[in-house]
């Protein structure tokens, strides 16, 4: 028995829509294709839509951009010890010696002490910009194309890899001659000083610290990076998901291409 015409138009009409209300009824539920705010686009396809040039420019603007933001923003007295994110705080070790103060009423040495490492940090940042630069100048094609089709902190772990041991080098000085002029700190380092000699001091030393003393300049140093590259993240980040943090004609333009 032969179906009509009309019949086979009438299921076939049927079959599509219910195709298409199955899918809409699963996006509805949120079974359907998700969004990501991962970087989808391919190398391939950033290329053809972009100039070499374009790509590598724009990329060095949005990464001077994101370094000058972000020590202008801890490179100023207050800029770590204001900065809830990003304020180094008492060193994990010296929590209970912290407190034994506080509860003897000698709050004002705990926080000098705190204070005198979070200014000794911002004393130090401002030397990431030309490191930071250099890296920037000798980023290469392969490079800029890893960067731009990467994570929203592409960049800031291209910086790390690239420049952390230098920072570190150019930091740790800096940290090292503050510290010193502190009375709070240079205290605490003859303590220390004295404790690993196991003079007088040297039970009360261990007893409080254990065995190892502390490398305070090490410490701050250490943490002067993981503010700064925090603060570069979040500029990296801004950039590449709003169009006003996009300031120029080439960073609408490249960055504008990659969110596509």
């Amino acid at each position: 028995m032969k179906t009509p015409l009309r019949t086979v138009v009438v299921l076939l009409f049927l079959f599509a829509f219910l195709g298409t209300a199955h899918a809409g009824f699963l996006d509805a539920l949120g079974l359907g294709k998700k969004a990501t705010n991962q970087t989808v686009i391919s190398p391939a396809t950033l290329t053809s839509s972009l100039s070499q040039d374009q790509m590598v420019n724009g990329l060095k603007e949005a990464l001077s951009k994101g370094v000058q933001q972000a020590v202008s923003q801890l490179g100023h007295d207050g800029g770590f010890l204001t900065n809830l994110d990003v304020k180094i705080p008492m060193p994990e070790k010296l929590r209970t010696v912290e407190k034994t103060l506080r509860a003897l009423g000698q709050d004002k040495l705990a926080d000098d002490f705190v204070n005198t490492m979070n200014h000794a940090a911002e004393q130090a940042v401002p030397e990431a910009a030309g490191v930071f630069g250099d890296a920037i100048k000798g980023m290469s094609i392969e490079d800029a194309k890893m960067i731009l089709t990467g994570t929203n902190n592409a960049a800031t772990q291209y910086f790390r890899r690239t420049t952390e041991t230098n920072l570190f080098d150019r930091f740790l000085p800096i940290v090292k001659k503050a510290t010193d002029q502190t009375g709070v700190t240079s205290t605490y380092k003859r303590l220390m000083e004295k404790a690993n000699t196991g003079n007088a001091f040297g039970s009360f030393g261990r007893s409080v610290l254990g065995s190892d003393a502390i490398d305070v300049d090490a410490y701050v140093t250490n943490k002067a990076l993981d503010g700064l590259f925090k603060m570069v993240a979040e500029e990296e980040k801004r950039i590449r998901e709003s169009p006003v943090a996009r300031t120029s004609d080439l960073l609408q333009k490249v960055f504008g291409a990659v969110a596509k």
